[in-house]
C-alpha cells in the first residue's frame, strides 16, 4: 500500500464533473493498493496517517497529528502511484492490485479509518474520474509504503 499524504488548509474534488467531498484543514491522502496487501497494511496504514506528526504544535514546530488538531482527511484512490516506467514512456501498472480486490481494500481502509477515529474522513468515487483541487499547507507532502 502506497499514499501519497499532503498537509492541507482545504481540499475538494469532482466527481466526473459533479461536486464531489470536501474538507478543511487535514490531511489528502492519495492511496493505491497493491497485490497482496490486506488487514495489516490496513491497520499499519491507519495507525501511520492518524499518528503522523507534521501539524505545527503552539511551540511552531512539526509535532502535532491531524488527530491533534481536529483535522479531517480527504482519501482519493490513485492506483497510478505504482506506475512503472523503467522501461519506456508509458507507464505499466502491474504493481497495482486488480480494480475488484483494490476497490475491496481501498473500502475497508476506509471503513477502518472512519472506526479509528472521529475525525471527518471524505472520500472520492473509487475508480471514477476525479479532479482533485487543494491548497497544500507549508508545502507538507509525505510519500508512505507499507513496510
Amino acid at each position: 500500500m502506497r499514499a501519497v499524504v499532503q498537509r492541507v488548509s482545504c481540499a475538494s474534488l469532482t466527481v466526473e464533473g459533479h461536486s464531489g467531498a470536501q474538507i478543511g484543514p487535514g490531511l489528502t491522502v492519495l492511496l493505491a493498493i497493491a497485490p497482496g496487501d490486506g488487514s495489516r497494511d490496513i491497520d499499519w496504514m491507519v495507525r501511520k496517517l492518524l499518528g503522523l506528526r507534521i501539524f505545527e504544535d503552539d511551540s511552531g514546530k512539526m509535532n502535532a497529528s491531524v488527530v491533534d488538531i481536529r483535522g479531517a482527511l480527504l482519501i482519493v484512490s490513485q492506483f497510478t502511484l505504482y506506475g512503472d516506467t523503467s522501461r519506456g514512456n508509458r507507464p505499466g501498472f502491474s504493481a497495482s492490485a486488480p480494480y475488484e480486490t483494490a476497490h475491496e481494500i481501498y473500502n475497508q481502509f476506509v471503513d477502518r479509518l472512519r472506526s479509528s477515529s472521529p475525525l471527518v474522513v471524505q472520500t472520492g468515487v473509487f475508480g471514477r474520474d476525479m479532479q482533485v483541487s487543494l491548497t497544500n499547507d507549508g508545502p507538507v507532502t509525505m510519500i508512505l509504503d507499507t513496510p
